[in-house]
């Protein structure tokens, strides 16, 4: 009986032990995905923008932070910036989860103005990202991604351009009912402060896109939509 005892008992430390290796084991396991996607962000990145908020629509907010790849620019090239999104893990720790160097432009492609990046939101959802830039002639956008099929797609842009004294366009495309809504006003100027609009183009049709435009490929893909009545060109 002593000797059954025994052996139940060692068997049960056994099972306690092994249990205990095992929880461990996880939480090592966890621990190295979590550093080594920690680490994944380069050490000479800075931060340029940090927001919160529910991307996924499963209550838990996400992260994302707009770095620049660099601390110093070299000859006057402008520093890249990589969007990363963070979400927690099943420890609570933040691990990417998407990442992409094609959504945001260079630092110096706002021209005279200066640096495009305008900011970043998430409105229900949806994550916002807007540059603008130009010297006498002036451009924005807005572009405006939901996660959806496993990734980020664009579902909605806008866009305004133009210069005093000659004309200003913009259009609004809901990319997920392919409506475009556009608009361009000429404009004179009879002294330094006397604008006149003198002719307005408005119209309003349908487009679809031949492929998904994702937050990886968005600089990848330009799109060009010539109006059906005004025969305008507009790129997306």
């Amino acid at each position: 009986m002593k000797f059954e005892t025994h052996s139940k008992q060692l068997k049960s430390s056994n099972t306690i032990m092994k249990h205990s290796l095992f929880i461990l084991l996880l939480f090592i396991l966890n621990s190295s995905l979590f550093y080594g996607q920690k680490n994944l962000v380069p050490e000479n990145y800075k931060i340029l923008d940090e927001i919160n908020g529910d991307l996924d629509t499963d209550g838990v907010h996400e992260k994302v932070i707009v770095y620049d790849m660099t601390t110093t620019e070299i000859d006057n090239e402008g520093i890249d910036r990589e969007i990363v999104i963070f979400k927690k893990d099943s420890l609570n720790n933040w691990i990417i989860w998407q990442r992409s160097v094609k959504a945001t432009g260079n630092s110096r492609e706002g021209g005279m103005m200066g640096d495009p990046y305008e900011g970043i939101e998430i409105k229900k959802g949806v994550l916002v990202i807007s540059e603008s830039g130009g010297s006498s002639w002036k451009w924005g956008h807005t572009d405006k991604y939901r996660f959806q099929n496993n990734s980020f797609e664009l579902i909605g842009y806008s866009s305004h351009y133009g210069r005093i004294c000659d004309y200003w366009g913009a259009f609004d495309f809901t990319i997920s009912t392919q409506k475009i809504v556009f608009k361009k006003e000429f404009e004179k100027c009879e002294g330094d402060d006397d604008q006149t609009i003198y002719k307005t183009q408005n119209e309003t049709f349908r487009y679809k896109l031949t492929e998904k435009i994702l937050l990886q490929n968005r600089k990848e893909i330009e799109v060009k939509i010539t109006t059906p009545k005004y025969k305008e060109e507009i790129y997306l």
